[in-house]
């Protein structure tokens, strides 16, 4: 059963990928929240931006540890609309959030690291909680139907 705070929160991460969709971007979408508090939000930006750690989930780290003014970012708990890549993992544990919640998985992944090996294995002391398919389908469809529609427009041309 999904619990009703991570499906409110999910739908805001959401609405951020939708965002990131109409600005052309791949439709990804994050908010961390502490304290029931959105204190971070990000979308994909690495099109626009020129920049490949643009990431939604880098993104919402950064906004909250700005607005914290702190890069430790205890307690909270990051929601993303996909299952974050090894570089948003290596953020997660450089953060040390409390809890990660995300919806769809990434299928394409070869599965040589999951995302436990990856926190398992960092810091001893650091201990994460994480939540996976919350919402799966809704933020799977997004995904499907944007690379849909990218693979009929690369064919219309």
């Amino acid at each position: 059963m999904i619990d009703k705070k991570d499906k409110k929160w999910m739908n805001v991460a959401l609405k951020y990928a939708c965002y990131a969709e109409k600005k052309g971007e791949v439709p990804i979408g994050a908010v961390l929240i502490f304290e029931e508090r959105i204190i971070g939000v990000g979308w994909n930006s690495s099109i626009r931006k020129n920049d490949p750690t643009a990431h939604a989930e880098i993104m919402a780290l950064r906004a909250a540890g700005k607005k914290t003014k702190n890069y430790r970012l205890i307690e909270s708990t990051l929601y993303v609309t996909l299952q974050p890549c090894i570089m948003c993992c290596g953020a997660i544990i450089n953060s040390r959030i409390k809890r990660l919640v995300f919806g769809a998985q990434y299928k394409k992944s070869d599965n040589k690291c999951s995302l436990k090996d990856i926190f398992l294995n960092s810091e001893k002391d650091y201990k994460l909680s994480i939540h996976k398919n919350v919402m799966e389908s809704e933020c799977s469809n997004i995904l499907v139907e944007f690379f849909q529609k990218k693979r009929r427009s690369s064919l219309e041309h």
